[in-house]
């Protein structure tokens, strides 16, 4: 599959998108939302892919928002739909079935942050910079930001970083819980790379359920969390993985997980 604003690879069961427009910092348009719904949808379905990486091409930015002069056309109408379109592809990374790891590798503003916040686990350069500036444009954060930055790191922090529109260094972003590690430049993609090879020796049928118990569990008061926790804990019983993985344990040998 080509695109036009993305790069993918395939390398050792890990699915790479790569956003790729340098000269825009990797800033979001229409088409590269679309792009990025694509390629996280065919890796999803690929078998050889069992996670996937996102990060954006050169040193500069991750992504460094969206692209201001689309924003600048846009109505009530066309707002609330672009909106959609970006929430949309927020929802599909965080509930995809498969592992996703944001690698960011420079600026994640507005919508770049938005897109790694509903990233599984990400991990940031030394030389990230993230927040939600567009209150400085006379705007709201509106693929999701509002919502998983106050689950992420709490309502009052929250609400300073977008109401204030600041633009914070990696170090006070895994302060507050906003990325999980923080790495040298050099080290950003060895890092990634090597949580997901631990990441996916662990069953894949496991890694879906634990997903989308702590997704659709955060929607819940706590009794309702535990009865779905529950319920995928006995599908995961219930699973030929689950079954070659115990008597993997008790033969002090390698699981061979199958997905299923």
């Amino acid at each position: 599959m080509s695109y036009e604003n993305l790069t993918t690879k395939k390398e050792e069961n890990i699915g790479w998108i790569i956003i790729d427009r340098p000269e825009k910092l990797n800033a979001l348009n229409a088409n590269t939302i679309k792009e990025l719904h694509r390629a996280f949808l065919l890796f999803e379905e690929d078998p050889d892919v069992k996670a996937i990486i996102l990060t954006g091409s050169g040193e500069k930015a991750f992504i460094a928002g969206a692209d201001i002069s689309e924003l600048a056309e846009l109505d009530f109408a066309a707002g609330k739909e672009y909106a959609a379109e970006g929430q949309e592809l927020t929802i599909l990374i965080e509930n995809l079935k498969k592992p996703v790891v944001a690698a960011i590798n420079g600026y994640a503003l507005g919508g770049g942050t938005e897109l790694a916040l509903a990233c599984h686990v990400r991990i940031a350069s030394e030389s990230a910079k993230m927040g939600q500036p567009e209150v400085k444009l006379g705007l709201i954060p509106g693929f999701g930001g509002p919502q998983r930055l106050a689950r992420l790191v709490g309502k009052g922090k929250a609400m300073e970083l977008i109401l204030s529109g600041r633009i914070i260094d990696a170090n006070e972003s895994c302060e507050i819980g906003l990325v999980n590690k923080v790495v040298p430049p050099g080290d950003l993609l060895s890092t990634c790379v090597n949580l997901v090879k631990e990441i996916i020796n662990n069953g894949p049928l496991a890694l879906e359920y634990a997903i989308e118990a702590i997704n659709k569990g955060m929607e819940q008061v706590l009794d309702g969390g535990l009865l779905l926790e529950a319920e995928l804990f006995g599908k995961a019983c219930s699973s030929e993985d689950s079954k070659e993985g115990t008597k993997a344990f008790l033969e002090k040998r390698k699981a061979n997980f199958k997905g299923s």
